[in-house]
């Protein structure tokens, strides 16, 4: 098998968490919203579970209730009992351990997600659960607009600024491909308000949620480019108070390691009773020898 293609820098993602981890209570309003929506979640579900790995120490989901709670980095330890330094894309777990793994906020900085899913499911033990949330498709468009629009005046082409995050349709099958059993993904958008882009860049730089692309174009001075980004942001998007608005996707997924015990879909054509029957209405075959009327 050929190596995942390397798009972010996972020392400079590190380097970003540490960096902001002094100071990350100022900036955790996001990974907190999160956090609490991922305990409703499991909330929901009836089991007890007791051995339970809490992947993104930086604002935890089990607390104190996890087994283990892991990041990139020791300074991200925070209050957590026990600690390991892990890679995300690495997972150092025996197969058939763990029957509970949530990750708030940090796997889509991931080089290698589909890989990384399927450690984890092979980290569950039989019926044991996954549950996160992160970053979709349409986070910061925004400001990737705005970027994308300062570059190409400054220097008649754009690159990549804002990282490249999955979409819900991309997240579910990626679940399936890992082998999960009944995946489930869902998604929240949040809009928050700044006073101006750079606010709202101070504010990625103390989430450590900064640019960890592989790839940094050089073309364009930072000192053109982003003013400028900041100008065009505040033309196209600022509403009537001045105030420019940031999207947040939020993309959760829900899935289970495969377990005989689950409940298993109906083999086609196994079903007793007709669907018309139910309703009340006519059956009309789609079969080739169907016809439509003239």
């Amino acid at each position: 098998m050929s190596a995942p293609t390397r798009i972010f820098d996972r020392t400079r993602l590190a380097s970003h968490r540490r960096r902001s981890a002094s100071l990350f209570d100022r900036y955790d309003f996001l990974f907190r919203e999160t956090a609490s929506r991922l305990q409703d979640r499991l909330r929901d579900v009836d089991r007890d579970f007791h051995a339970a790995l809490d992947l993104g120490a930086r604002c935890s989901v089990l607390g104190g209730k996890a087994l283990v709670t892991a990041d990139l980095d020791p300074a991200l330890r925070g209050n957590a009992d026990r600690f390991v330094t892990l890679d995300e894309e690495f997972l150092p777990i025996r197969p058939g351990t763990l029957d509970l793994v949530v990750s708030n906020l940090c796997l889509h900085w991931t080089n290698d997600l589909p890989g990384a899913l399927l450690q984890i499911r092979q980290a569950l033990k039989l019926d044991g659960l996954f549950l996160a949330a992160m970053l979709g498709g349409e986070t910061l468009k925004e400001l990737r607009a705005a970027l994308t629009e300062a570059e190409l005046e400054l220097t008649g082409g754009a690159a990549p600024r804002i990282a490249p995050f999955a979409d819900i349709r991309d997240a579910g099958a990626l679940l399936q491909r890992a082998g999960f059993a009944l995946p489930v993904t869902d998604l929240d958008t949040l809009t928050v308000t700044y006073d101006n882009a750079f606010a709202l860049m101070a504010e990625l730089r103390g989430m450590g949620e900064t640019n960890t692309l592989a790839e940094t174009p050089a073309g364009v001075p930072m000192r053109e480019l982003f003013p400028r980004a900041a100008a065009i942001y505040q033309d196209r998007f600022s509403d009537a108070e001045g105030r420019i608005p940031a999207t947040f996707q939020i993309i959760y997924l829900h899935g289970w390691a495969p377990d005989s015990s689950q409940q298993q879909p109906l083999k086609p054509g196994s079903a007793e009773n007709r669907l018309s029957d139910a309703l009340n209405s006519l059956e009309i075959s789609a079969g080739e020898e169907a016809k439509p009327d003239k």
